[in-house]
């Protein structure tokens, strides 16, 4: 008569159970292999892990070169918005230094710069662009204290004007006057006046010209006082 049938895999179940009730998992152990998992898992990565206070760094730096890109975009667009300057031309008959503008003539006075400490002359520069028909040039040499006159010239033909020479007012008066049915052609043309004065250096604050023609346009006047010679 055969005895009762072993049951091998219910004996492994059996004693299997009874280690497990009486086990007791070793926790730092188990700790330490987690913690050797993870240093070799760090030291195998291809790219090592930045600090937390690198990554913030980066981050902000990030920020800042986004903010200061749109700022020099936003300036960019400010300054191509901003109207354009022009240079603002000084209007018609405006004064700057001794010299006047008058549509198509223009002047300017000075002593010249050979006049010595007895001796002087006044300079008139006329400039046209057009041809004049009429031209008066007047001359006014202040009596600063014996001023008296020496001669006077022009660079346009002496054929061409009518001179006089007065003192009346406190002025030595110089005047040119073009002749009837004679022009003056586009150009610049110099005025000059000659006078002897007293010795020493002479003040010509108080001296004055003036200029009156006419041209095709119609009639043009220009006046200023004298720059010092040079």
């Amino acid at each position: 008569m055969t005895g009762p049938r072993r049951d091998p895999d219910g004996e492994l179940r059996a004693r299997l159970r009874e280690a497990a009730g009486v086990h007791r998992p070793d926790r730092a152990r188990i700790l330490a292999r987690v913690e050797r998992g993870r240093a070799a898992e760090d030291q195998g990565a291809a790219r090592p892990r930045l600090p937390d206070w690198v990554r913030v760094a980066g981050a902000t730096a990030a920020v800042a070169g986004v903010l200061v890109a749109g700022g020099c975009a936003v300036a960019s667009v400010v300054r191509d918005d901003a109207p354009a300057r022009h240079p603002v031309a000084a209007p018609p008959g405006s004064r700057e230094t001794g010299s006047r503008e008058a549509g198509p003539l223009r002047s300017s006075g000075a002593v010249d710069p050979h006049s010595n400490e007895f001796w002087a002359q006044s300079n008139i520069t006329l400039g046209t662009s057009t041809a004049l028909t009429a031209l008066t040039v007047e001359l006014r040499v202040a009596q600063t204290g014996s001023v008296t006159s020496t001669g006077a010239w022009r660079s346009l033909p002496a054929d061409d004007f009518t001179f006089t020479l007065d003192e009346r007012d406190g002025f030595l008066v110089y005047r040119w006057t073009l002749k009837a049915g004679r022009t003056v052609p586009a150009g610049e043309w110099m005025f000059a006046g000659q006078y002897n004065h007293e010795r020493g250096g002479r003040d010509a604050g108080g001296d004055r010209y003036s200029a009156a023609a006419t041209a095709a346009s119609g009639p043009l006047a220009v006046r200023g006082g004298f720059t010092p010679g040079g």
